[in-house]
């Protein structure tokens, strides 16, 4: 599975990328204008950070302005990903970027037959919102798993990308049901990291290393 940061915070995405654990970053307008930075020098200096899939997303509403903004977007760097709203003209504009051979991410995924024609429209990346659809009294796994089978039973290429993920649980679920990639805030990437009985067992060996009045270097 491929983990996805999902953020805006170069600093904290610098950080967490230089554990080599981190496949691409996905960002959204909300994200952008909680940084406070124009968009565009944003997404380069992720792009510059993380050499995988850098998802940037139009703020039109109609096919042609989405086009037109998400050619923009392209030119920023190799690796960005147009992202576009799960609606009839995000996915005109979709199949427009998928002739080109540009990478999209189809986003705000709440049902498989939205997943089903994201697929039809080419997308690189769909990106069903989990942890929203549980917010409304939903499981937000059902859509993964129904998206899976959808997607295996006629071979589309399009990537399940879980977002709106709260957690480490929502993490291994959306693994466990074959999620592709997930993209996560910055905070659950760093709990996956621990354990408690890992930092009682480092304590231990520490203690038991101690005691031995031994050096390795």
């Amino acid at each position: 599975m491929q983990i996805f940061l999902d953020s805006t915070d170069t600093k904290v995405i610098a950080d967490f990328a230089a554990t080599g654990l981190i496949d691409g970053v996905t960002t959204n307008p909300t994200l952008i204008a909680k940084s406070g930075r124009p968009m565009l020098e944003v997404i380069a200096e992720i792009c510059d950070l993380v050499p995988g899939p850098i998802s940037a997303e139009v703020a039109a509403t109609t096919a042609d302005a989405m086009i037109a903004e998400g050619a923009k977007l392209a030119q920023i760097a190799p690796n960005v990903v147009i992202k576009l709203p799960l609606t009839r003209d995000g996915l005109i504009a979709c199949g427009h970027f998928a002739n080109e051979g540009v990478k999209t991410n189809v986003t705000l995924c709440f049902s498989p037959t939205q997943a089903l024609l994201a697929a039809k429209a080419g997308a690189t990346y769909v990106s069903p919102f989990i942890g929203r659809l549980d917010d409304y009294g939903f499981d937000g796994m059902d859509l993964i798993r129904d998206i899976r089978a959808i997607y295996d039973n006629y071979g589309y290429e399009t990537e399940i990308l879980a977002a709106s993920v709260r957690n480490t649980a929502h993490v291994k679920e959306a693994a466990v049901v074959g999620a592709d990639v997930v993209t996560i805030p910055p905070s659950v990437f760093g709990d996956m990291f621990k354990h408690p009985l890992t930092d009682k067992g480092l304590e231990q060996f520490l203690k038991d290393w101690a005691s031995t009045g031994q050096s390795i270097l």
